[in-house]
């Protein structure tokens, strides 16, 4: 048996401001502790009766290299960074209230929203946080893209992520193993950043996309490395893919208990992978056997 998790919060309020990396409009988001049980929900503070968007599978909307919710007749862009770091310090209620569509995108990757959120303190709250096992193999497939689920023998959340750019040597081929829990998360993956080929890059920017994002934004590689830019880790960019999928699990709105991996995946096939799963009848209670 192992013991529940109890639920989080944040003690405080706490706003982080910065640009949407596709839209170039300022923004600012605010975090707000919720009560037992709301889950994360946006409030889009700049619409007329401030709509409310939860942060649930059935509210993604599908679109590529970025998740996007819709409720309510209103959107939110670009989720996955700021859902990898609640679900990655165990934050389950929290408002986070935005005056714009689209997230802030910082540096590429979740390391600002944890410190904003560890300023803000966490706090753990009365009721028990319900999980999500899986509990027979699942394979998913999408071209030359998949992703596998297995059961578990010791409980825990556990992300592989492989790795292959055959034409580009300069990210060449990487792998990342991490079983996700709070110090695992701060430590490796929250501050891997967001990554693309020059010829993405300038093929985006002639889209009108992403005109304010520099290279010391985001990771831009050519066939030498990152563009005046400087990596982390030398497996930044598996560690990235690995962030997304913490991020766009969080949309389960539950802990996970599995093993998953993964290659040449983006976020439709994690958000397949989460269906799957919940398929499978999986929702624990509140105490089960390992």
């Amino acid at each position: 048996m192992i013991s529940p998790r109890q639920q989080g919060t944040i003690a405080s309020t706490v706003r982080v401001s910065g640009f949407g990396f596709w839209s170039g409009q300022d923004v600012t988001i605010e975090f707000r502790p919720a009560p037992i049980d709301h889950g994360i929900v946006f409030i889009r503070t700049d619409q007329r009766n401030q709509p409310s968007i939860r942060a649930l599978l059935k509210n993604r909307l599908p679109g590529p290299r970025r998740t996007t919710l819709s409720e309510n007749g209103v959107q939110v862009d670009m989720v996955e960074h700021v859902l990898a770091a609640l679900a990655g310090l165990q934050i389950d209620n929290c408002e986070l209230r935005i005056n714009g569509q689209e997230i802030p995108g910082l540096d590429g990757s979740s390391v600002l929203f944890t410190s904003a959120l560890l300023e803000a303190k966490i706090v753990r709250q009365s009721a028990f946080r319900q999980t999500l096992k899986v509990l027979k193999p699942i394979r998913i497939e999408e071209g030359d893209s998949w992703m596998e689920a297995k059961p578990v023998s010791t409980p825990c959340f556990r992300v592989n992520y492989l790795l292959n750019y055959p034409n580009a040597p300069a990210i060449g081929q990487q792998n990342c193993s991490v079983t996700v829990n709070q110090n695992s998360f701060l430590n490796d993956l929250a501050s891997a950043r967001t990554f693309l080929l020059e010829s993405e890059a300038i093929q985006l920017q002639q889209q009108g996309l992403g005109s304010r994002v520099s290279f010391e934004d985001v990771l831009v590689f050519d066939h030498q490395g990152p563009i005046r830019n400087q990596l982390r880790f030398d497996n930044e960019c598996a560690r990235h893919k690995a962030l997304d999928i913490v991020g766009d699990f969080a949309l389960a709105g539950r802990d996970w208990i599995g093993e998953f991996t993964a290659s040449r995946t983006g976020h439709q096939l994690n958000a397949q992978m989460i269906a799957a799963v919940e398929q499978q009848n999986t929702l624990q209670p509140i105490l089960h056997s390992a």
